[in-house]
């Protein structure tokens, strides 16, 4: 028996022991590996998939198909949390208001089934900001990957040997992330943000980020080896021109080249939330964790400048 295959067996068994599960299923690698897994157990599975405007279309796209690969049952349930002030006004804990919202659209279906929630988050999220899994924790949502402390590059192997068509997948966070801390989060913004990113990938790029910072300015992050590219779409002003007629003021390349979780960048420590790996997540036998610590703190975003 290989590593992978005996990394799946622990996997399938970990999840066979927690009985019935909806996995929160985003159709990336991580939560398409989990209900790959699941979907070995024998148990009674589900996906589930938040359709809102921070999703875009092409990852719910994606969600169906690998679900339909998977062959596991799957849901897709409209979320609210657009209509919550906590996470429009995009302070550094959003996301935590953006799960917390998730998990209340999914617990009563894992209460009608008898089933235990379980999410993608793998032991190396455990190390980056995500107030997220806090929301997780209150929630008691259980974390296989993590559990089994499977690394990112891990469930990219497991992803191959499941023969999932994600396996290689870019990394992509909900459309949300890409708007500048304590710049409201609209439906408006994220559409244009999604419309900005299809707009380079219908014409080659690779992988790429659009961040909308203050006074409506675009900072586009593509890989490095795709500077040329993007810099000739200049030359005429077509890119310039196709981002303001979207209702971006200012279009700007980022020299770093593409940075997953630069928006993080400027948060101070006390803003950061971060569980070590040191540190193991509550089993399904553990109570769950009630604090309500406010994860916020005064944040300073540098205004950009034309």
């Amino acid at each position: 028996m290989t590593e992978v295959q005996s990394l799946a067996e622990q996997l399938i068994n970990h999840l066979k022991e927690m009985g019935g599960v909806v996995v929160a299923f985003s159709g990336g690698v991580d939560s398409s590996v989990v209900a790959a897994a699941a979907d070995q157990t024998g148990c009674d599975v589900v996906a589930v998939t938040a359709q809102s405007p921070a999703v875009a279309g092409w990852q719910l796209d994606w969600a169906r198909r690998v679900a339909e690969q998977i062959g596991i049952a799957h849901q897709i349930v409209s979320t609210n949390e657009s209509e919550r002030s906590d996470y429009r006004r995009n302070h550094a804990d959003r996301c935590f208001y953006c799960k917390q919202t998730l998990y209340e659209f999914l617990a009563p279906i894992a209460s009608q089934r008898g089933a235990t929630i379980v999410s993608g988050t793998n032991f190396d999220d455990l190390g980056d900001h995500r107030p997220g899994i806090m929301a997780g924790t209150e929630a008691r949502v259980q974390t296989p990957l993590a559990d089994l402390k499977i690394s990112k590059t891990q469930v990219r192997e497991l992803a191959a040997h499941f023969g999932l068509e994600n396996a290689e997948l870019p990394a992509s966070p909900c459309l949300a992330s890409r708007i500048a801390y304590h710049i409201e989060v609209t439906p408006e913004r994220l559409k244009r943000v999604e419309k900005a990113e299809a707009w380079l990938r219908d014409r080659g790029v690779s992988d790429c980020r659009v961040r909308l910072h203050a006074d409506e300015l675009a900072r586009i992050e593509v890989p490095r080896t795709e500077f040329a590219m993007v810099l000739d779409w200049t030359q005429n002003n077509d890119l310039v021109a196709s981002f303001i007629t979207m209702g971006f003021r200012y279009v700007t390349l980022e020299l770093g080249g593409l940075s997953s979780g630069s928006q993080n960048r400027g948060l101070s420590e006390p803003e950061l939330v971060q569980l070590s790996s040191a540190e193991s997540l509550p089993s399904s036998s553990s109570s769950p964790t009630r604090s309500s610590q406010n994860v916020e703190s005064s944040l300073n975003i540098t205004k950009a400048h034309s």
